[in-house]
């Protein structure tokens, strides 16, 4: 590991070079907002970003993507893309997802196509600067990161404090001009910003620690707020198609029009959705919109945690808080209505 410092200037020509030999996306503005794109012009990159539209994700488990191309007979070739690519601008709270996505898709059948674009990318998260208008992160600590990222940028004013952790970031900033050691007071400069991000990160405030969810659930599965909430759900799935760490997906085939060769294909699916849990003979177990809502829930305090260490799949991004028009989709209001209505302990 590596501690340096650049100014913003020489940065700005760093990531000029890297553009213009590597593949490269990085947040940019888009119709008033911010999002991942192919980066084409260091001056288009806006590390002062809130929070994107979509999460980082979609760069290791695309929205739809092809799994492998077979014809008629049997015979049939895995598409696996290998392309290396370096993502820049990732907050710590979609590092830490991409930390939970690693895991559980290398967990029981190992996901060849997700884990081979993870190994082929090389991560520059950055701390965040502007928090966003639903951002929960400090509640779930998750508005620091420590792990998974190849570099890490912490702006301090008229520089970057460059952490970088593997020896593709080694060889990466090799290439950076006057990029020199990071002094003390950069490190202390840094800590400060870390220590603010660690509380002020938290337009929601959970009632308690992000560790006990499971045990509220554990009281929870007939509480009223099920029902109350699915009343209004539009079953639209926004809240899954945004969140960093829904990963569920549909694999379905298509066949070309001279029906002697196809693709088999995978795309983002979501728990919210009616038909989500549908199988043979039309039966669907989680007919019901609380059951579907209910079920969100339990999955980010629950079932998610209870398969990869204790970790709650809810990172505080509150990109599900922007994108539910009739406002329900909150985790923070529901879990701390169950902790009002059940107590802790």
């Amino acid at each position: 590991m590596s501690t340096k410092k650049l100014s913003k200037d020489d940065f700005q020509s760093f990531i000029t070079r890297l553009i213009s030999t590597e593949r490269a996306y990085g947040i940019q503005t888009k119709d008033e907002a911010f999002d991942f794109a192919p980066l084409e012009a260091a001056e288009d990159l806006r590390l002062d970003y809130d929070v994107s539209l979509q999460p980082p994700k979609k760069y290791f488990q695309p929205p739809v993507e092809t799994l492998l191309d077979f014809e008629v007979g049997g015979a049939f070739k895995s598409v696996i893309d290998n392309e290396p690519f370096v993502l820049i601008g990732v907050h710590p709270y979609d590092m830490i997802a991409i930390n939970q996505m690693d895991e559980l898709f290398s967990q029981d059948n190992y996901d060849t196509h997700y884990m081979t674009r993870r190994k082929n990318a090389t991560i520059i998260a950055v701390d965040v600067v502007t928090p966003s208008k639903n951002v929960f992160a400090s509640s779930m600590n998750t508005a620091t990161v420590d792990k998974g990222f190849d570099i890490l940028l912490t702006d301090i004013g008229d520089s970057y404090v460059i952490e970088a952790a593997t020896d593709k970031a080694l060889t990466l900033i090799a290439g950076a001009e006057n990029i020199i050691d990071a002094t003390k007071d950069d490190l202390d400069a840094r800590q400060k910003i870390w220590d603010k991000n660690s509380k002020g990160l938290n337009k929601h405030e959970l009632k308690c620690k992000p560790s006990y969810l499971p045990k509220l659930l554990d009281k929870a599965y007939d509480h009223p707020v099920w029902e109350e909430k699915a009343k209004t759900c539009f079953a639209c799935g926004s809240c899954n198609q945004v969140c960093p760490t829904c990963y569920c997906f549909n694999v379905f085939d298509e066949v070309d029009w001279d029906i002697k060769k196809g693709q088999r294909k995978r795309e983002w699916d979501g728990c919210l959705l009616s038909g989500f849990t549908k199988v043979a003979g039309e039966h669907e177990f989680r007919d019901k919109q609380a059951d579907r809502f209910r079920h969100r829930l339990y999955r980010k305090g629950k079932y998610v945690p209870a398969k990869i260490g204790g970790q709650i799949a809810c990172v505080g991004c509150g990109r599900c808080v922007n994108g539910c028009l009739p406002g329900i989709a909150n985790p923070v209001d529901i879990y701390n209505r169950l902790v009002d209505d059940l107590g802790i302990g």
